[in-house]
């Protein structure tokens, strides 16, 4: 007899479990997912990067295996490995050499540069005001987040996932705590022998209609593209002191396309519209994209959009495993920013534990959502 398996969510966290899981003999493997097209979902509204720069090794390590599988998928993943680049003014050089050590510890490719080897190497970059900066010399980048989730599903099809259209309403719980079904807009009451959560922003609001504390959220993020005439050639995905980033869209040389985004210019409330936040481009990203590359002083704005982060208020990491609270219920969610990058790792965790019991690959343990009742946090530094 075939474990029945329920996976809510079927973006990138949730098709990676279930391609893996497809993989494993004995379970019937079913992917609630309410729109299909993927219009709200942030595997879709993603900038889509990978780093290796976190201060956790097991992010690192996450990061190294998505970076695997990228490579693997070939142009059907579009990584462009340019590497991001750190800057830091002098109060913030110190954390950046602390942070360097670690990474390269755990076999990360990342250089210290001074400012006069940033200017040389992107003639194109304001130096007169950085003291360090730290850049992924190979395996970081960006990838093309659409490419990665629908490969990710069609892997999971084809092991014989099922995907149904529908938007989950409310888990319910039975005497002993344990979930016996989930409602759905479609007046279903879904059942299985074990639940998956992995909806994103929607993942703590979900799991408060069974009583249960899941700190994560939905953080509005505007991501704003431009052109401009300054080519800023080789440009990497750059992280300047004030909270900016930005890269190029294309990786053509000389095209002039380039997407950024910072933090939030008014309330980082919970849940606000996919709207791109109103003056946040021309009041401060703007101003310190010119301040950063004087060239682009004279771009001219082309679109702009916005997902959510499904961010963890703990600790700023995924929340993966069973859930002592819930004794049939794992949490894939919470990844707060880096869920897209890190959805094979996840993926390929997870099913392992639910095959195996255990982490084989790779010990996903300090993510386990148990450390939020215990106190624990795992915190992750480097959120962008």
């Amino acid at each position: 007899m075939r474990t029945q398996v329920l996976i809510l969510g079927g973006g990138a966290i949730g098709s990676a479990i279930a391609a893996h899981l497809g993989a494993e003999p004995g379970f019937e493997i079913h992917v609630l997912e309410r729109d299909p097209s993927y219009a709200r979902a942030s595997s879709a509204l993603s900038a889509a990067s990978i780093r290796q720069q976190f201060s956790t090794p097991l992010n690192i390590a996450l990061s190294q295996y998505g970076l695997q599988v990228l490579r693997a998928a070939g142009a059907e993943a579009g990584l462009v490995e340019r590497g991001y680049l750190y800057l830091a003014s002098p109060a913030g050089a110190n954390a950046l050499r602390e942070l360097h050590a670690l990474q390269t510890a755990h076999g990360a490719d990342i250089a210290l540069l001074a400012p006069a080897q940033l200017g040389k190497r992107w003639p194109w970059l304001a130096t007169q005001d950085l003291a360090l900066g730290s850049w992924g010399r190979s395996g970081e980048g960006w990838f093309d987040g659409w490419g990665l989730l629908q490969t990710l599903k069609r892997q999971a099809q084809a092991l014989g996932a099922q995907y149904l259209k529908g938007e989950a309403l409310a888990l319910r719980r039975d005497a002993s705590g344990a979930l016996a079904g989930v409602e759905t807009d479609t007046g279903l009451l879904l059942q299985a022998d074990l639940y998956v959560l992995a909806c994103g922003a929607w993942s703590g609001a979900l799991a408060a209609t069974a009583g249960l504390a899941v700190p994560v959220s939905g953080k509005r993020r505007s991501v704003y593209a431009f052109r401009t005439p300054e080519p800023a050639a080789d440009c990497p995905l750059v992280i300047d002191p004030s909270g900016l980033w930005f890269r190029p869209e294309s990786s053509k040389p000389g095209e002039g396309l380039f997407i950024c985004g910072g933090p939030p210019l008014g309330e980082d409330a919970d849940g606000l519209p996919l709207d791109p936040e109103p003056g946040l481009f021309e009041e401060r990203l703007w101003p310190a994209l010119a301040a950063r590359v004087p060239g682009f002083e004279s771009l001219r704005p082309q679109r702009a959009w916005a997902g959510y982060y499904e961010m963890n208020a703990f600790d700023h990491n995924g929340l993966v495993g069973p859930l002592d609270a819930c004794p049939n219920l794992l949490l894939a969610c919470g990844f707060s920013g880096h869920g897209l990058q890190h959805a094979p790792g996840v993926g390929r965790g997870l099913a392992e534990w639910i095959a195996h019991g255990e982490y084989r690959s790779l010990d996903l343990s300090p993510l386990t959502p148990n450390r939020i009742a215990a106190g624990r946090p795992y915190l992750e530094l480097n959120v962008i």
